[in-house]
């Protein structure tokens, strides 16, 4: 993944190498969405972050229930949804339609001064279409880039981003992208210039040694522990994309990364799973 800029009229802000300002990324997942008194006591966590912040959120759920009410039937493989080209019209019209401007509109309520996105806005966050071995994903893209210098001049204004789960491949091409990625590939170009801790906000209190412990939350996991959990198959299987996309950041440049429940937004005391190398 590479950071790059087409507009040369675009401001790019000096950062001091000693002195390097605090950025937070948040990605919350479907069951917050969904829930809409945990989306309301999220978004006033969200809103008390001082200092630049950027929320990714995702919205499967949402998207299934509406493809299923419509007649289609949605397809998983290992936790990636395979989107052809009526499906990828539901992720569009949910995700950047539904999900994003109400999340933008209740976050003005709180005085945040909120702008949703999809990649393809700004060209902000350019992909390419998934290409697999085995796999047809349809229209699924990889993160290929993020304009770096756009997304500080939007924060540097004051702007908070809200990013759905779409890019674009700027070929006219819209595609759906896990939203796991997008936070992590936002977290690991805006690394660069930033102190960045990525958050990944989910109903559980964070990695849980047993799914059905809410109790059993692993502290803190190292690359070392990771690959032996991988191993034991300790770990659920859903929760295998997120520390992938975890270790990945954190190899690229990512500060700190955070998985658990949003209430750690507003309570560092709070019990959640801190992710190292």
């Amino acid at each position: 993944m590479i950071i790059q800029s087409e507009n040369a009229n675009i401001a790019v802000l000096s950062h001091s190498p000693v002195e390097r300002t605090a950025v937070s990324i948040i990605k919350i997942g479907g069951n917050i969405i969904d829930d809409s008194k945990e989306l309301q006591q999220f978004l006033t966590d969200f809103a008390s972050i001082e200092g630049y912040k950027v929320l990714v959120h995702g919205g499967g759920k949402s998207a299934t229930k509406m493809a299923q009410s419509i007649g289609l039937v949605p397809e998983m493989i290992d936790g990636r949804r395979i989107t052809d080209a009526p499906m990828l019209d539901v992720a569009v019209m949910i995700y950047a339609g539904q999900i994003n401007k109400n999340i933008v509109a209740q976050l003005q309520g709180h005085k945040t001064n909120a702008m949703g996105f999809s990649g393809a806005d700004g060209n902000l966050i350019q992909s390419e279409i998934r290409n697999h071995p085995t796999i047809d994903y349809g229209f699924v893209g990889d993160v290929k880039s993020v304009n770096t210098p756009l997304l500080e001049t939007l924060l540097s204004n004051g702007i908070v981003p809200i990013f759905c789960a779409i890019t674009h491949d700027k070929n006219g091409q819209l595609l759906n992208t896990n939203a796991d990625t997008i936070a992590s590939e936002l977290a690991i170009a805006l690394s660069a210039f930033f102190d960045v801790t990525l958050n990944y906000c989910f109903e559980k209190p964070g990695v849980l040694r047993d799914s059905e412990d809410d109790t059993s939350v692993i502290a803190t996991i190292n690359a070392d522990l990771y690959s032996k959990f991988k191993e034991e198959k300790a770990i659920h299987s859903g929760m295998i994309p997120k520390l992938d996309n975890c270790f990945n950041s954190l190899s690229k440049g990512v500060q700190k990364i955070r998985i658990g429940h949003h209430s750690m937004l507003r309570n560092e005391n709070s019990i959640y799973t801190t992710i190292q190398l």
